[in-house]
């Protein structure tokens, strides 16, 4: 669903056409009267650097909403030529390929990613922290004990969902590989399972838990598997991130730092409580979550956060020691070096 939100041309025409108007301040939507300012930013646009840039659908992708509305203003430093997608193996293939500059993806695919390509790609910043949960539909789950025994239906294998779940459950005495079930499947998929039976659980993220808990009555949030995480004393769940090719950063420095303004001004703005019926409707008109109400209901839940330089090298840390130490295989197989975290000397 590639969506090309650089429309570099039409935006100096309208915003020259429009200039009575003002352009549109990024990160908080407000607009300026200013006749000089309106030419000036439209000559601006004409500079701006283009960068290819990838988001991931769900919690993910949801900081960049207002991001990717000020790009199609005309209103950002750089030029974003935006795609949201569904799953981390498109965005590893394309920060493989050179496809794509900058992207958002979970962090331990992004230390997979690093590991794999002898350090190609950097972490810019933390986006998300933990959105994960356990549904519930007429099966009486009110622990991770209680999975015990049980099919789970679940999406995010090979991501961090997957080894988040495996060590929840250890902690709590369920074997992942003998005690539970645990089938892999989109967050489609799972929704449609649990909707046609009688009974079942799930692990979903927001948004999709609460889509589906919004489209069948009978499903009940059970457990959070952040709350279940911090009970372990283990720091935050660091699961979401952008990271950038090495050649782009080195090659763009000036475009990497306005890009990192920009996206903390962008997550601020989705996050901040005053602004959700707005940011629900930008998460929605950018195919991020299925629908503004959908949104409404999920931006609360997505734990949108703003982490660079040595504090997120700390709050990654924290929880790529547990992954490792869990399963080392789940970030490349080993921790990464310091040169993974952009920023930090």
């Amino acid at each position: 669903m590639k969506r090309k939100l650089s429309l570099l041309l039409c935006a100096a025409l309208t915003l020259s056409l429009l200039a009575g108007c003002g352009p549109k301040n990024t990160g908080n939507g407000s607009a300026s009267g200013s006749d000089s300012t309106s030419q000036s930013t439209s000559q601006n646009t004409e500079d701006r650097t283009q960068v290819d840039f990838m988001v991931l659908s769900g919690p993910t992708g949801v900081g960049a909403a207002k991001l990717l509305s000020d790009n199609d203003a005309g209103a950002t430093l750089n030029d974003y030529n935006a795609e949201v997608v569904t799953e981390n193996g498109q965005i590893q293939t394309a920060l493989t390929s050179g496809e794509v500059d900058i992207a958002a993806i979970a962090t331990n695919v992004a230390a997979n990613l690093a590991a794999q390509s002898d350090g190609s790609i950097q972490m810019l910043a933390v986006n998300t922290l933990g959105v994960l949960y356990i549904l519930d539909k007429n099966v009486g789950v009110t622990s991770l004990a209680d999975l015990s025994g049980k099919t789970i239906y679940a999406t995010g294998k090979g991501a961090n969902p997957e080894y988040i779940l495996n060590y929840l459950l250890t902690q709590n005495g369920v074997d992942p590989t003998t005690d539970v079930t645990i089938e892999w499947l989109t967050a489609e998929e799972v929704s449609a399972k649990m909707i046609s039976s009688d009974s079942a659980v799930c692990m979903l993220p927001v948004p999709a838990a609460t889509a589906l808990i919004a489209k069948d009555s009978a499903v009940k949030q059970a457990i959070s598997l952040s709350d279940a995480w911090d009970e372990l004393g283990n720091g935050s769940l660091a699961m979401g991130c952008v990271v950038a090719r090495t050649e782009f950063i080195e090659e763009n420095p000036q475009a990497v730092a306005d890009f990192l303004t920009e996206y903390e001004a962008s997550i601020n703005y989705m996050k901040d409580e005053a602004n959700l019926d707005t940011a629900s409707e930008l998460v929605a008109q950018y195919k991020i979550t299925p629908s503004a109400a959908i949104a409404a209901a999920a931006i609360p839940q997505c734990n949108l956060t703003f982490a660079s330089g040595q504090e997120m090298k700390d709050l990654v840390e924290g929880y790529f020691s547990v992954l490792f130490q869990a399963n080392p295989a789940s970030i490349g197989g080993g921790m990464p070096y310091d040169s993974f975290y952009y920023g930090v000397a």
